[in-house]
């Protein structure tokens, strides 16, 4: 079982940047696909980017070019940095863990993109 903690979050201004950290325990960590996922408010979550358990990287539409997702397997960490940064990115950034039927979220973290 993966238990997820998410960091990284704050204000930030247009066009600016956060990394975003997703903590995880257990030691099989590198056998888990990650993903990060956001929900706006008044909004259905979306998902921003996964990366496989073996690097492979996927990104919403929306991101790409200005976001990238990582994971350091050692750390037991998956990242989300986030460059260029739109007021429509404001969103909680929820992180994901996946293996087979087993997924896990961890508890969100509040990413608020403002003048």
């Amino acid at each position: 079982q993966v238990q997820l903690v998410e960091s990284g979050g704050g204000l930030v201004q247009p066009g600016g940047s956060l990394r975003l950290s997703c903590a995880a325990s257990g030691s099989i960590f590198r056998l888990f696909a990650m993903s990060w996922h956001r929900q706006a408010p008044g909004k259905q979550r979306e998902l921003v980017a996964v990366i496989s358990s073996g690097g492979t990287t996927n990104y919403a539409d929306s991101v790409k070019g200005r976001f990238t997702i990582s994971r350091d397997n050692a750390k037991n960490t998956a990242y989300l940095q986030m460059n260029s940064l739109k007021p429509e990115d404001t969103a909680v950034y929820y992180c994901n863990a996946i293996r087979g039927t087993h997924s896990e979220w961890g508890q969100g973290t509040q990413v608020t993109v403002s003048a």
